[in-house]
């Protein structure tokens, strides 16, 4: 796990307090359980036990309670945890008790959604700036911001205290569009391009692909089509090979 922390010295002023070495399994997960706590208090539940978060975040109980003590939190014996208690717990180890502006470049149909979104206000996130390289696109507006040239961002990015770039480009552009996030010092990259990113040592980047996501689902498909049985195919479900040729399950067990 790369986690790139500069914690100050006891007691300094503006110190950055020090954080739990998190496995990065866990560090995915803790916005899943905050998610699940936050529509827990708006129902207007005060605790809840380690089995209903865990159902309510989409994850095995064990693991749930694995995962929250590594922030020292253990809940109570038969009462189970503080809802408020723990989601100031994990928003103070996601780093969300402070507001995080966002640049966002690109604001092609992806983009324009991205722009679009409220939902980011309430997670702790400002999107701040939007950017793009095309003249047609930059002067309108979205959401109550205006479409700036890319090549404004390093001032924009100084004026608005930028910490987290989103590209929304097409893939030949995003190694550019990286390379100008990196020179104005941000350090936190969410990338929606498919394409992979070179970065500096000490930048993090998060690839999200929808194209990825629809071809795992295709391969679940696939082989939830593969286990269903033909008439006459009980017990040797065919499995397909390079060349267009089909073996049992019994074939490839012995080899032939």
């Amino acid at each position: 796990m790369s986690q790139h922390r500069h914690p100050g010295a006891p007691g300094r002023a503006g110190a950055v307090p020090a954080l739990p070495d998190l496995p990065e399994a866990t560090v995915a997960r803790l916005p899943e359980y905050l998610r699940a706590l936050h529509n827990l208090a708006d129902a207007g539940h005060e605790t809840v036990s380690s089995e209903g978060l865990a159902n309510a975040a989409g994850v095995n109980s064990a693991k749930l309670r694995k995962d929250l003590s590594h922030l020292g939190s253990y809940g109570t014996r038969g009462v189970g945890y503080d809802v408020t208690l723990l989601i100031e717990q994990i928003e103070s180890v996601l780093g969300l008790t402070q507001c995080r502006s966002v640049a966002l470049v690109g604001v092609g149909n992806l983009g324009h959604a991205l722009a679009g979104y409220d939902g980011f206000a309430s997670r702790g996130f400002r999107i701040a700036a939007l950017f793009d390289a095309d003249p047609s696109r930059v002067g309108e507006q979205i959401n109550g911001l205006v479409v700036r040239h890319v090549d404004e961002l390093p001032r924009v990015a100084v004026e608005e205290s930028i910490s987290i770039g989103v590209i929304a480009t097409p893939a030949p552009a995003a190694q550019a569009v990286a390379d100008q996030l990196v020179a104005v010092g941000v350090t936190s990259i969410l990338n929606f391009a498919p394409c992979v990113l070179s970065v500096p040592e000490g930048v993090d980047v998060r690839k999200v692909d929808l194209a990825i996501e629809l071809q795992i689902l295709s391969f679940h498909e696939h082989r939830k089509a593969s286990l269903t049985a033909l008439p006459g195919t009980a017990g040797s479900a065919l499995t397909a090979l390079p060349g267009g040729l089909a073996a049992t399950d019994t074939q490839e067990a012995i080899g032939t």
